[in-house]
């Protein structure tokens, strides 16, 4: 009663005035779960954990009458590294994927957790942990965000086959948020017989997967789950034979990079963030970019209204001087 109660003045509080929305915070589960459900709710939008999205999700379609959620829920964004780029720019990929790792202590949805090899991952696994070794331990968000990362790091590491090849002792510190970069390794088998490896782990580590060759890496890819993206270093001479792994990777991924790295996004209109679930809900989506908007616009079609009847938006004069489509073509003119 106290959770509606809560929700029910968060949504109608008479103290604020029209166009002006509340906040309303709380670590309770429970009252995100009831603004799923409180009717004048007609859409949802939601980051975090898998579980937690889930559950709004069933919540929402529970409801007498359903409404979407837009819910982000993970990623563990495959990096794919090929053989005449693992002979020729080792280091540099590496420099590369250690900095794209600790980006905000490795909080970023795009963060790569999972690097898969084409050959022999010795030579890049020590060179990934030798960029990694002066980076000092950062702050996460809260202390049960560190918490939960050094359990799944607990949890990873406790499978057979899977080996670290970098993992700090770290001190929490007074708001215990503490957490250091890691590198777990195992081989491809390993990977296939465990799912689990397969799960997020938030925070600034990556798992690297040792393939024997570019079958297994297309096999392992296409095992994944959804995702949000997934990214491919290779040479010229690497991507003449990769049309088969970048197709594999477009079925479970929503933004696919060549020789850069995930993290980070643009807002402009070619930027698709977004993926198969579990990455999302919604795979037709995106949460960044100009096409963000549809996700929270209702179509609706005017037939047979007078010029007076229309909105500003649609009438002949366009007096409102936008931007619209008129017979297939972008213009602000008038209609004559």
């Amino acid at each position: 009663a106290m959770v509606a109660g809560a929700v029910e003045r968060a949504v109608t509080s008479a103290a604020l005035p029209a166009g002006v929305y509340g906040l309303l915070q709380s670590r309770e589960p429970d009252i995100s779960v009831a603004l799923v459900r409180h009717p004048a709710i007609k859409a949802v939008g939601f980051t975090g954990s898998l579980c937690a999205g889930r559950a709004l999700y069933d919540a929402a379609a529970a409801r007498p009458y359903p409404i979407p959620v837009y819910a982000e829920m993970g990623s563990i964004n495959p990096v794919v590294v090929l053989s005449d780029a693992l002979i020729t720019r080792t280091d540099a990929i590496a420099q590369g994927l250690s900095q794209s790792m600790i980006l905000g202590v490795g909080q970023f949805c795009t963060q790569p957790g999972v690097v898969m090899i084409e050959g022999d991952a010795t030579p890049f696994t020590a060179a990934l942990v030798d960029a990694l070794k002066s980076v000092e331990s950062g702050t996460m968000l809260t202390s049960a965000i560190s918490k939960n990362y050094q359990n799944g790091l607990d949890r990873l590491q406790s499978i057979p086959g899977v080996e670290p090849a970098l993992r700090k002792d770290v001190d929490p510190g007074p708001g215990g948020s503490q957490a250091a970069a890691a590198v777990l390794t195992c081989g491809e088998e390993t990977f296939l017989n465990h799912p689990e490896l397969s799960d997020e782990v938030f925070g600034p580590a990556t798992l690297i997967v040792s393939c024997k060759d570019r079958e297994s890496v297309v096999r392992l890819v296409g095992e994944l789950p959804g995702q949000l993206t997934a990214t491919v270093h290779g040479t010229d001479t690497d991507m003449t034979s990769a049309s088969t792994l970048l197709e594999v990777m477009g079925q479970i991924a929503g933004r696919l990079i060549i020789n850069g790295f995930p993290t980070g996004v643009e807002v402009c209109n070619a930027m698709h963030h977004g993926g198969p679930y579990p990455a999302t809900t919604e795979v037709r989506s995106t949460s960044v970019g100009t096409a963000a908007i549809a996700r929270y616009a209702r179509p609706l079609c005017y037939q047979n209204f007078s010029a007076a009847l229309l909105p500003r938006e649609l009438m002949n004069a366009n007096p409102l001087g936008i931007l619209r489509l008129v017979d297939d073509k972008r213009t602000r003119e008038p209609i004559a």
